[in-house]
């Protein structure tokens, strides 16, 4: 049977508990989409629900509230199991459960997925998550080794079975299931129903309410849809290009987590954009707060994730950029549905990778459009850029101000030492660009940035391994630098990894990685090696740099040398990196 529910429903009128409805009104949900309104009255009564639905229609919502309901927090092993089809979308639904959790005291999700390492999963159930969300392979694994045990589950949720299916879950999913007590509720999200899904659902599905909802509209088509191919240029680089030398009102930056929303922000922030972070941390007044300073003009780059730009509606809006590409398909629309209102023209780039290719024929599929590449700006275009605002700047300044007295002072300046008027306003110049140079660098070559990809990579593994120190000798690191040991302020409490460091440091001061040494790990400080002879004001930029919200504070350490590798040579330091 399908329902159809046409008039608007707010979530009070849902049968929800008190402090689930203070977290959706802290996120800023009123009213509840059809696939919400219809579901998730059955499942609090305790029927099993078989849903038709595409995904960014607000699934999520509508089986992660009726099963947070379930919850017994004085329980400290799992109650609630769902199960996504790739990692991204694992990520995604944990982030959204945990906001919709806020208010309940004591409640925890564990987000389990292949790819990553086993300890930090491992942690997560120890310290009794009752929610438990992962791919079908990794959670069988944790099955199997005893790690997840299945008792206490009551509520399950296959969301985007059809997905599962074409990429081979339906064993692993049958699996599973068979695994769980018969009593336990289910609910099934699928945007299609072919025969071997709706096999599984006649198996396991105890009479369930079918919610069938239409897809949502296409995506308008005033929205001019781009995409950059990820390949030499690091993705922040290409963000900070794209933020000088676009023609924007004010843009939305879509990442992935809460903790991108500030990095991004604090990167952009450091380089003289306006741009603040909206994630799922904030409370209401600082989220409208947020919002309000885009909307007055007084900031121009939001940075959000899904969650929380869910229902964002700012007219100024006219660029969104797709830092991350989101965990489902439909999601895209929802993002690119930012920009283009009120009938307005709007754009959206997304930044793809290689491996991500795929996606893009999916959203044109779904946006009835056309996705063309996107270029990034040049070196050169930046330079002329660059020096065209100076000269509108300069020539705007002679125009308003009254310029006599400083007139004065140069022409003594020229006088007194006997320097061409040129030379000393090609010195001033020269200091107003030290910031931001008007001559950029040129851009790294390609086998550099695989090199460095590849120490990343190198480093990642090591930390998924559960390793905290940086590797002895990174593969590409130059042998023959003067060493000296510097203490920065962050350590393993604050979820510092090395390569946060290494990554802080090197973007701050265009530092090739090959001359950052080793990197010891303490609860709440680091000790790494930096070259000798830093010139002083490099040393005070890195003093403000933060890496998990936290400001380094570098400073001369004391400490016994770690491993000093002592033959000369001096690496060259530069301002910045573009």
């Amino acid at each position: 049977m399908t329902d159809s529910i046409n008039a608007a429903i707010g979530f009070d009128a849902l049968g929800l508990p008190e402090n689930i409805l203070s977290s959706l009104e802290t996120l800023g949900f009123e009213q509840a989409t059809a696939i919400q309104a219809q579901t998730i009255p059955h499942l609090l009564s305790g029927k099993d629900v078989l849903g038709e639905a595409q995904t960014g229609t607000g699934k999520t919502a509508a089986f992660g509230l009726p099963a947070l309901s379930s919850v017994d927090v004085s329980v400290k092993k799992p109650q609630v199991l769902v199960l996504a089809p790739t990692r991204e979308l694992a990520i995604q639904v944990s982030e959204a459960m945990q906001s919709f959790a806020k208010q309940i005291k004591g409640l925890r999700v564990a987000t389990i997925y292949g790819g990553q390492s086993y300890g930090p999963q491992l942690g997560q159930l120890e310290r009794g998550a009752q929610v438990v969300v992962g791919t079908p392979g990794r959670v069988m694994d944790h099955i199997r080794r005893k790690s997840l045990k299945l008792d206490n589950i009551n509520f399950c949720v296959l969301d985007e079975a059809d997905e599962m299916l074409n990429m081979g879950f339906l064993e692993d999913i049958e699996w599973i299931l068979e695994h769980l007590s018969s009593d336990a509720q289910m609910a099934l999200f699928s945007a299609t129903m072919p025969k071997q899904i709706k096999k599984v659902a006649d198996r396991f599905l105890k009479s369930p309410a079918h919610v069938k909802i239409a897809p949502v509209n296409k995506a308008k088509a005033n929205i001019k849809q781009l995409a950059w191919k990820v390949s030499v240029i690091n993705k922040l680089t290409a963000l900070e290009r794209i933020a000088e030398t676009a023609d924007y009102d004010a843009m939305i930056i879509f990442v992935r987590t809460r903790a991108d929303t500030v990095e991004v922000a604090e990167r952009l922030e450091r380089q003289g954009f306006p741009a603040l972070a909206l994630n799922g941390d904030m409370n209401q007044a600082q989220r409208e707060r947020t919002v309000d300073q885009i909307k007055s003009g007084k900031s121009s780059i939001l940075i959000a994730t899904d969650v929380v730009a869910r229902g964002l509606d700012i007219p100024r809006i006219d660029l969104v950029i797709n830092y991350d590409l989101p965990g489902d398909h439909e999601s895209y629309v929802h993002r690119i549905g930012r920009t283009g209102r009120a009938g307005r023209e709007g754009t959206a780039i997304s930044f793809v990778r290689p491996r991500e290719q795929y996606l893009l024929r999916h959203y044109e599929k779904l946006t009835a459009g056309k996705i063309t590449p996107f270029e990034l700006p040049t070196i050169q275009e930046i330079a002329a850029s660059r020096i065209q605002k100076t000269h509108q700047t300069l020539l705007a300044t002679i125009e308003k101000t009254d310029l006599e007295k400083m007139r004065e002072i140069v022409a003594n300046m020229a006088e007194k030492s006997e320097t061409e008027l040129l030379d000393l306003a090609a010195a001033l110049l020269y200091q107003g660009q030290l910031k931001q140079p008007l001559q950029p660098k040129e851009d790294p070559k390609p086998r550099r940035e695989r090199a460095e990809r590849g120490e990343r990579r190198g480093r990642e593994r090591d930390e998924r391994r559960g390793g905290e120190r940086a590797p002895r000798k990174m593969r590409g690191q130059t042998q023959d630098v003067d060493f000296q040991q510097y203490r920065l302020e962050v350590g393993r409490s604050h979820g510092v990894k090395p390569g946060d460091i290494v990554g802080a440091i090197a973007n701050e001061i265009s530092l090739d990685s090959r001359y950052i040494g080793q990197i010891d790990l303490h609860e709440r400080h680091s000790i790494v090696q930096l070259p000798k002879g830093m010139p002083e004001h490099l040393f005070k930029q890195l003093k403000k740099v933060r890496v998990r919200r936290q400001a380094l504070e570098i400073s001369v350490s004391q400490a016994p040398v770690i491993d000093q590798q002592a033959k000369r040579r001096k690496p060259k330091f530069s301002q910045k990196r573009h």
